[in-house]
């Protein structure tokens, strides 16, 4: 029997890409899914698009809530699959990611969540770039290895165990979760495009960069309190903390950010030089738009 995936779209005010994700999840290749989609009371033509799809959807609504995280709470309290993933609604899948990751998690049964690569497109959909990861450990993700939230799908299991979504976090509400399950089960890595996540101005990434950084601190001051991290948070605390701040510097740099993008490489570097070294081009990006050499 095929074991069953369920997806959950939190959607706001994305009446531009909300058609498009929800396409991208009802033409997936995997023939046993759920599909919700979680709506904030959107006032933009996003109730229109939602109705004409809702007989192909488990469930949808369309009302005020508490953000993000509280949706995609609403979402997976009502979802029966074996597999769990949510797709926010200016992202999407690409063909055949579903059933890959399905395979994936099938046939390792150790692995509480598994993940692929993300494209970052621009609000028509064109690549900016590809965004490769690796296969990363707990270590790992403590020192602020980012995964792409898009691009994983999580065991039900696992997600239970970890304790589910946090309602503390509005950025990094993603991240968090990976440490909790990444505490209990193994991650697995899978070297493909799995989907695609837009860099637009209203994208939280772009109009809230100072943000990321802020929370990503409230996490390594988490991990530092935590007793299941406590061992390796003392082994790795100046990568942890470096990983913070060049974490949160370059969101402030691709938000243009510039000055402010320095002030806390700056930091990262006085925790741990290596860090920073391996984002070289972008602080030279950022230096160079500090000089109004680039825009």
């Amino acid at each position: 029997m095929n074991p069953l995936i369920t997806v959950v779209t939190p959607s706001y005010n994305q009446a531009q890409f909300l058609e498009q994700t929800i396409c991208s999840v009802l033409e997936q290749e995997t023939p046993n899914l759920e599909y919700m989609v979680v709506d904030g009371g959107s006032q933009d033509g996003s109730l229109a698009i939602i109705q004409k799809y809702a007989g192909d959807l488990a469930w949808w609504v369309s009302e005020p809530d508490k953000g993000q995280g509280h949706a995609i709470q609403k979402g997976f309290k009502r979802a029966q699959g074996d597999y769990l993933a949510w797709l926010n609604s200016d992202d999407y899948y690409l063909p055949g990611a579903l059933d890959s990751a399905i395979k994936m998690l099938e046939s390792h049964p150790e692995m509480g969540m598994v993940y692929g690569d993300v494209l970052a497109v621009d609000e028509n959909g064109k690549t900016i770039r590809r965004l490769r990861y690796h296969q990363w450990e707990l270590k790992d993700l403590m020192r602020f290895n980012i995964i792409g939230q898009p691009s994983v799908v999580m065991r039900r299991s696992a997600y239970e165990q970890a304790g589910g979504i946090s309602s503390q976090y509005h950025y990094l509400l993603d991240h968090h979760l990976w440490l909790r399950i990444a505490t209990n089960k193994q991650i697995g890595y899978v070297p493909e495009i799995w989907s695609a996540a837009r860099f637009h101005k209203a994208a939280k990434n772009i109009a809230h960069a100072a943000a990321f950084g802020e929370e990503a601190s409230r996490i390594a001051d988490w991990l530092s309190e935590d007793d299941k991290f406590a061992a390796m948070y003392s082994q790795y605390k100046k990568r942890i903390w470096a990983g913070a701040y060049r974490f949160g510097a370059r969101y402030l740099s691709e938000g243009k950010q510039y000055r402010d993008s320095l002030a806390i490489y700056k930091k990262a570097w006085k925790s741990d030089p290596s860090v920073v070294f391996h984002d070289w081009k972008r602080v030279g990006v950022t230096l160079l738009g500090r000089l109004g050499l680039w825009k």
